[in-house]
């Protein structure tokens, strides 16, 4: 065990861009609860960054190929892009997973359509973990997974849901000419959801969290769907935020199936 250089904490600053992130493929995860998470997961720390007293509780778990460094607390705050600094930091290698159009069959996928912001997309894939959901489909204008906010809003599920970026028309157009999955989406104007019949399988697009689904995305999907507001104060009361209508949806079509 090393005490971590002024050039290691350098590195690790660093890494808080997405640029250096993707040349790398590396990310930083914070946090004991994400941090032991990984110990038990296939992801692997390429590097572990954490006060000494962490460090001794939990030697059983470290591996002897993890590079482990001591760091001061004031060397984690300068790390750390959270307000409030945990006392572990690891360095993590970015996984590389392949996709196979088999593997949606017989399930639901989410698929997203140029989500922005990282809180959002974060609690999505919380919410799959949640729901079974195993994989989530990204354009490749949606945010990046690895975004530090992305991460810690996700709770750990990033380790147990894949996710994939993808041309959305390409894809789409090869789940209608590779499979027989049906294409829902989410409008303001739709098929109320509560009263529409839903197949135990399919894809589900959510929409920027301003624009919705795009044009040539929404031409993609064959049922539209819609969660109704029951409040007569509509024109007053803003859209629901995608997570919280992804929330919604998952648990109306996995009712289903009780």
């Amino acid at each position: 065990m090393n005490k971590i250089s002024k050039n290691q904490v350098k590195h690790l600053v660093s890494l808080k861009n997405k640029k250096v992130r993707d040349e790398e493929n590396l990310f930083v995860a914070e946090g004991e609860k994400l941090i032991g998470e990984i110990l038990l997961s296939n992801f692997k720390i390429k590097t572990l960054v954490a006060i000494k007293e962490w460090i001794v509780s939990n030697e059983k778990l470290l591996k002897e190929e993890t590079e482990i460094l001591e760091a001061k607390e004031e060397d984690l705050l300068r790390m750390s892009s959270l307000k409030t600094p945990n006392k572990v930091l690891a360095v993590v290698k970015i996984p590389n997973f392949k996709f196979d159009f088999n593997s949606l069959r017989d399930k639901l996928t989410i698929v997203l359509d140029n989500i922005q912001d990282p809180g959002n997309f974060g609690t999505i894939i919380r919410l799959a973990d949640w729901f079974g959901i195993e994989q989530i489909i990204c354009s490749n204008n949606t945010v990046e997974l690895y975004n530090p906010k992305t991460i810690q809003s996700s709770m750990g599920a990033i380790l147990r849901v894949k996710i994939f970026y993808f041309n959305l028309p390409d894809f789409l157009l090869e789940i209608k000419e590779k499979t027989t999955l049906s294409i829902y989406g989410t409008f303001l104007i739709g098929d109320i959801i509560f009263k529409t019949d839903l197949s135990q399988s399919g894809i589900i697009v959510m929409g920027n969290e301003s624009k919705g689904i795009s044009k040539e995305v929404a031409s993609f999907v064959k049922k539209r769907i819609t969660i109704p507001s029951f409040t007569e104060r509509v024109e007053k009361t803003e859209s629901l935020n995608v997570a919280l209508a992804t929330a919604i949806i998952c648990s109306e079509f996995k009712r289903r199936v009780l």
